[in-house]
């Protein structure tokens, strides 16, 4: 498929797929796409696409990114969906251990130039391991972002130069969490504890009753994605 075809059948598939279920999506995704990999963070959002791609596809890949700075019940929630499910979750690392981080940036980047923290730990990592796949799922929502609003469930990456399938596009907090109820899925502790986003340790903070779901990420800071998406 070249690239005006990919871009026709994405065209095309978007409307065709725009009201159908996250099964249905997720089953387009890895039916089209054999190469393709599952990008999880271990929120609400990505433990229902781990658990839809169980019943799916259980031998798809899904990688993580360990920026070396996650909470202590990120890592347990990884560790317990992997002894579950019998996964072997790819973990990928930034080039710069926290240390040489350091020593290169100074301390605490993220108190400085947290783009620059996010750029690596985050995007160049990511980007090295979307290299090697042609399609990737991601547990992202309209609702949750002003920059998500337009997210359709088949659309083309241009940042990363592959398909990105968003199956929970159309999905509220409130379907994220009847899945997860209704299907007894493991999920990160950390939302009962008013963090309905969770991301790193040091730029995550609790969310405060009627603020912004994503107030807690880079609080103080005007920026509100970490480039992983747009």
């Amino acid at each position: 498929m070249n690239l005006f075809e990919k871009e026709e059948w994405i065209r095309i598939k978007a409307e065709e797929f725009e009201d159908a279920t996250a099964e249905e999506v997720v089953k387009l995704a890895v039916d089209t796409f054999p190469n393709i990999t599952f990008a999880c963070s271990f929120g609400a959002e990505d433990v229902v696409l781990v658990d839809i791609l169980q019943k799916i596809r259980p031998s798809a890949d899904i990688f993580y990114l360990d920026t070396d700075f996650h909470f202590k019940e990120t890592y347990d929630t990884r560790d317990q969906m992997a002894a579950k499910y019998g996964i072997e979750f790819v973990r990928v690392s930034p080039k710069l251990t926290p240390l040489e981080q350091v020593e290169a940036h100074g301390e605490a980047l993220w108190t400085v130039d947290a783009n620059q923290c996010c750029n690596i730990r985050k995007v160049e990592p990511l980007t090295r391991i979307l290299s090697q796949y042609d399609a990737w799922i991601t547990g992202i929502r309209r609702d949750q972002a002003p920059t998500r609003a337009n997210a359709k469930k088949v659309e083309y990456d241009a940042k990363f130069g592959l398909v990105k399938f968003n199956p929970l596009a159309s999905w509220t907090s409130e379907d994220v969490w009847n899945y997860i109820r209704q299907n007894n899925v493991l999920y990160n502790p950390l939302h009962d504890k008013n963090y309905p986003s969770v991301g790193c340790e040091y730029c995550t903070r609790p969310v405060m009753p009627g603020e912004d779901p994503r107030a807690g990420r880079w609080s103080g800071n005007d920026k509100t994605e970490c480039g992983l998406h747009k």
